[in-house]
């Protein structure tokens, strides 16, 4: 096999037939497995050499490997969500990074899933109260208006 294209697209296609487009997951959470699946996990020959091959960066194996192969072994067994809210709409490999100007109550309402985008809200396919659990990325500026803005939008 050849490492063809670049990035995450190139590593699509380096991965196929084995992983299909429509199996393909890219996440940025941890994972907890039982033990039968982590067993498969280490046991993997089937798709990890793939992975280890095709996978360079943009691809990352953690961010790409568990997602897409727990969704084709375990799909069942799996959330099929995140829980933490990350902005990829500035394009790159990295998430946006969100500095002072960018808290305010609306961007933390949106955040919490308590104005817009409802549809996303969901945990395993029925709806949820709360989207996220955390997000990402906040520069050290953030801070302060995140302290002064999080009682009041998130009720804590």
């Amino acid at each position: 096999m050849t490492r063809a294209g670049s990035g995450a697209a190139g590593t699509r296609v380096g991965l196929a037939p084995v992983v299909s487009l429509s199996q393909w997951r890219k996440g940025a959470q941890w994972f907890e497995m039982d033990r039968r699946l982590a067993v498969f996990i280490v046991a993997d020959v089937r798709y990890y050499p793939r992975f280890r091959e095709a996978c360079l960066p943009p691809c990352y194996v953690d961010e790409h490997y568990l997602p897409t192969v727990l969704t084709i072994v375990a799909p069942g067994e799996i959330a099929n969500r995140t829980v933490t809210w990350v902005d990829w709409s500035r394009g790159g490999s990295h998430p946006a990074s969100f500095g002072a100007g960018d808290v305010a109550e609306e961007f933390l309402e949106r955040l919490a899933g308590k104005k817009g985008e409802k549809e996303r809200c969901m945990y395993n396919g029925q709806p949820a109260n709360l989207c996220s659990l955390f997000a990402r990325k906040f520069a050290p500026s953030a801070l302060q208006p995140l302290l002064e803005l999080s009682t009041k939008i998130l009720q804590y």
